[in-house]
């Protein structure tokens, strides 16, 4: 047997979710510190490029009963994208990409919530470098839990595949190989968890 056995691959990486609220309804506000915005693409057609952003906000607000009275808002700062990478970071916010001095946020505003048991699908206008187009982003509860300071929180996780041309992120260049630097598809990824307030 390989060290890469079936039964290790099976194994859950972490401990098992909590659930201590049976009805989500009320109003939310993102936390920031405990929510992850990120995105990954292809590069040189052989590897997987990861970032985030690291300045955002949002509120959301929940109603189990009847999916399409939700709402959800993000604001993301442009300027905070990280790659890991200082020049790579820079040409992302340049006018190849982001063009963050002109256009420094990034947002999306729900339009319509719908939900099937623990999955809601949310559609929005996603803002990009002023261009507003449509995005479904598939989100599945995580849990909830009373933190030690007295907070109820809900957890979602959630993707989508955009088109980064779609909104104008253009830049790119052939390889000698075939194929492009940068992959066309942008993989967007949400690790959320947000605090209810009422």
């Amino acid at each position: 047997m390989g060290i890469f056995s079936k039964k290790a691959a099976e194994t859950p990486v972490f401990d098992a979710p909590t659930s201590v609220i049976e009805d989500l309804s009320g109003d939310y506000t993102i936390d920031p510190a405990h929510t992850h915005i990120g995105f990954s693409a292809r590069h040189a057609m052989v590897t997987t490029v990861r970032g985030k952003f690291n300045d955002f906000s949002g509120t959301a607000h929940i109603d189990t009963a009847n999916p399409a009275n939700s709402t959800v808002s993000l604001t993301i700062k442009a300027e905070s994208i990280d790659t890991g990478n200082a020049d790579r970071d820079a040409h992302l916010r340049s006018g190849d990409f982001f063009e963050d001095s002109a256009h420094p946020e990034i947002t999306f505003v729900s339009t319509n919530v719908e939900r099937d048991g623990d999955e809601w699908a949310i559609t929005g206008d996603l803002t990009i470098k002023g261009v507003t187009k449509p995005v479904t982003v598939v989100f599945e509860e995580t849990g909830t839990a009373k933190d030690p300071f007295g907070n109820t929180r809900a957890g979602f996780e959630g993707s989508a595949a955009i088109n980064r041309s779609d909104w104008g992120l253009n830049f790119n260049a052939a390889l000698e190989t075939g194929g492009v630097l940068v992959s066309e598809k942008i993989k967007l990824e949400f690790d959320v968890s947000a605090i209810k307030t009422a």
